[in-house]
């Protein structure tokens, strides 16, 4: 009470309306935490496991292509690795703000090619799924009125399937110009 008392003179916040102080007090100590409901926070954890499977398989990919001297096919999927990363980060994050803990032991299984055309079709068929999952999860945070993780997951879908265009544009290249040629292509930076 001593705190509603000092916030209130500290706000000119008259006696005559505590509520208004109230709100302003439970703002300012942070205890305005949301809780989730667990359906969300297991969706958001679903959709981390996507996320941690897809750092190491475009991580592995990366160094393999690296290992055959595909240094610009090696960035892009270095870079792709990182923004896996950080996309896990903005769930992790997402997860304990919800009160959740976020699980980072469960990873996914790895498809992991052995050449280009098999890495390519590994990591098309991986953000397939993931394009599901966040497709999935859209709709139940609309449904759920959890319009941040709604928003925060519209941004990823939108990333994913940027990178699913790629993946597609990378798949032609080959098609038309013949492997050897799209190899070559990607030894220079």
């Amino acid at each position: 009470m001593l705190a509603f008392a000092m916030l209130s003179d500290h706000l000119n916040v008259s006696h005559s309306h505590p509520e208004i102080a109230s709100i302003f007090l439970t703002y300012y100590l942070g205890r305005n935490r949301v809780k989730s409901d667990p359906a969300i926070t297991q969706m958001l954890n679903l959709c981390l496991k996507d996320q941690l499977t897809a750092i190491n398989q475009f991580f592995l990919h990366a160094r393999m292509a690296r290992n055959w001297g595909l240094k610009t096919f090696n960035e892009h999927e270095y870079h792709c690795s990182i923004k896996a990363m950080k996309i896990a980060d903005e769930l992790i994050e997402r997860v304990l703000f919800l009160e959740g803990l976020p699980n980072l032991q469960d990873l996914g299984k790895l498809m992991i090619g052995e050449n280009i055309p098999e890495i390519l079709r590994g990591d098309l068929q991986m953000l397939t799924a993931i394009r599901e999952r966040q497709q999935a999860a859209i709709k139940q945070f609309e449904a759920a009125q959890d319009f941040v993780s709604r928003d925060e997951l519209a941004e990823m879908l939108e990333e994913t399937e940027e990178h699913m265009d790629w993946i597609e544009t990378q798949q032609w290249l080959i098609e038309n110009t013949g492997l050897e040629n799209y190899l070559q292509s990607q030894m220079e930076s």
